[in-house]
Order: structure tokens, then C-alpha cells, then sequence
């Protein structure tokens, strides 16, 4: 069961007798899908903020060690990690206003859809290399360096997320 039928599973029963209203349905399938898409990004989100507390194990015991140069490179990562998680939190939910120039159907939330699990994926694996950054002993640069390499993935699969809403791919 994914997230849309998860949100449909919890509608009310008025909500169950409007959804049988003819032209009703696709406008509260479209709102179920944006709200799914919504959930899914801000838990998103969360998971990829949880990364800050290994970036803060790392900043402690490189502190602790003396490697002071490590420290403006986590905080860099600390700063690349605040604004891709903003920009999974805040990306566009597919909606189209009425008179918007850009029309996004319901093949391109379908595909949006399919590209935020494909996110998901790219975030457990930020996540996975900022644990082993956080774990790293001696050789903070490599594990680090990995990390802020996941989330300029993910930045750039955001980019193309944009893109595929607003037409262009």
C-alpha cells in the first residue's frame, strides 16, 4: 500500500460520499496525491536533518582531537545539508492554479510521484554516509567528503524534479 491509498484509506465519511460525485473524484484523487507528495517530502525532511547529530558527534571529536580544520568542513556539509533539506521541504506539490501557464496532469504527478521514491533513496544513503562520517576515527575528509557528494546528488536531483513540473523535461 503507498502513501496515496494510505491518505485514501483515512477519509471520512462525507469524504466517501463526496468522492462519489462525477468530476468530484479526480479533483480529490489530484488533492490526495499532493498531500501524499507533501507527507513524503517533509518526512524526507526530517530523515535527512537526523544526519545534523552524526555531523555533531564528527564536530565533537574533531574538536576533542585538535583537527580544527575539520570543523569548517563540517560545517560547510552543515550548511549543504540545511538547504537541501529545505528545498525537499519546500519543492512544488505538483499544483496547478487554474490559470497557471503550466498545466501538470496526472501522468506528470504519477511521474514526480516515482521520482520522490527514487529521493528517498538518495536521502537513506545521505544518511548512510553521514553515520560513517560521524563513525570515522582518523579520516574525517574521505567520509565527509562522501556525504556532502550525496547531498550534491540530491540538490541536483531537485533540480530535475523542478524541471519535470514546470515542462521542461
Amino acid at each position: 500500500m503507498d502513501l496515496v491509498d494510505k491518505i485514501q484509506e483515512g477519509q471520512n465519511f462525507l469524504e466517501k460520499i463526496a468522492s462519489k460525485i462525477p468530476g468530484f473524484r479526480g479533483y480529490r484523487d489530484k488533492e490526495r496525491r499532493r498531500e501524499a507528495d507533501r507527507v513524503s517530502r517533509e518526512h524526507m525532511a526530517v530523515q535527512l536533518e537526523g544526519a545534523k547529530k552524526d555531523l555533531d558527534t564528527l564536530a565533537s571529536n574533531a574538536s576533542r582531537v585538535g583537527a580544527l580544520d575539520a570543523i569548517n568542513d563540517i560545517e560547510t556539509a552543515r550548511k549543504r545539508l540545511d538547504k537541501v533539506a529545505a528545498r525537499i521541504r519546500y519543492a512544488d506539490r505538483g499544483y496547478a492554479g487554474f490559470f497557471d501557464a503550466i498545466k501538470v496532469d496526472d501522468a506528470t504527478l504519477d511521474r514526480v510521484y516515482r521520482f520522490d521514491l527514487a529521493l528517498l533513496t538518495g536521502v537513506g544513503e545521505a544518511r548512510e554516509s553521514a553515520r560513517a562520517a560521524g563513525a570515522a576515527a582518523g579520516g574525517v575528509g574521505p567520509a565527509l567528503e562522501a556525504f556532502i557528494g550525496n547531498l550534491d546528488a540530491l540538490d541536483d536531483a531537485l533540480g530535475e524534479r523542478e524541471q519535470i513540473l514546470s515542462g521542461v523535461k
